[in-house]
């Protein structure tokens, strides 16, 4: 009997990663949510890794409205499992109002450089959790029917210090993220374009 070799046969359907966003940002969230498992608070404020990680997604994969929104309405769903907040479900909605804004704010077309380095992560961490943090203090405030002082002087500085957090972790990450990536994070953009 002949040994015939066989040919190595690839098909194609030119899709090639067309959801790698989503499996990026299912990766980036879970990773958000376990750290901000595990991490200790600090002066009674944990940190909210889920915003800065969503944010990094939709920085990394300059991602559409709709699709910033989807990303945000999961990680509300994150935060409100994984909340210490007496009103986690204010996350469903400061969430996806973040990661809007955030979206927005990336999609603008200014160069938001400072010599070679990208600030857009940056800048849509801090817009992102600033939206995210005002939406859900706010409604805290209107529903659990809090004094305007807990608000201004207890829940605004909380809002401040995850902004700063937020802003130095997407920045922080953005490079090593985008070098893991391999690349695929401009061809998918380009790519993208076409498949909307």
């Amino acid at each position: 009997m002949e040994n015939k070799e066989r040919e190595l046969v690839t098909v194609t359907t030119g899709q090639e990663g067309r959801f790698r966003w989503a499996a990026v940002s299912a990766m980036l969230l879970a990773i958000g949510a376990i750290l901000r498992l595990v991490s200790p608070s600090i002066a009674g404020i944990s940190p909210n890794w889920i915003i800065a990680m969503y944010c990094l997604a939709i920085v990394l994969f300059r991602l559409p409205a709709s699709r910033a929104m989807g990303i945000g309405l999961v990680a509300g769903a994150l935060c409100l499992a994984t909340s210490k907040s007496v009103f986690p479900y204010g996350n469903l909605i400061s969430e996806p109002i973040g990661a809007l804004v955030c979206a927005l704010v990336v999609g603008l077309p200014l160069s938001m450089k400072l010599g070679r380095l990208d600030l857009r992560p940056a800048i849509g961490a801090l817009c992102g959790t600033v939206a995210s943090g005002l939406t859900f203090t706010t409604l805290a405030k209107l529903m659990l029917g809090l004094p305007l002082k807990v608000y201004l002087y207890g829940m605004l500085p909380v809002v401040v210090t995850m902004t700063i957090a937020n802003t130095v972790v997407a920045q922080a990450l953005f490079y090593p993220v985008t070098a893991l990536l391999g690349g695929f994070v401009g061809k998918h953009k380009e790519d993208d374009r076409v498949n909307k």
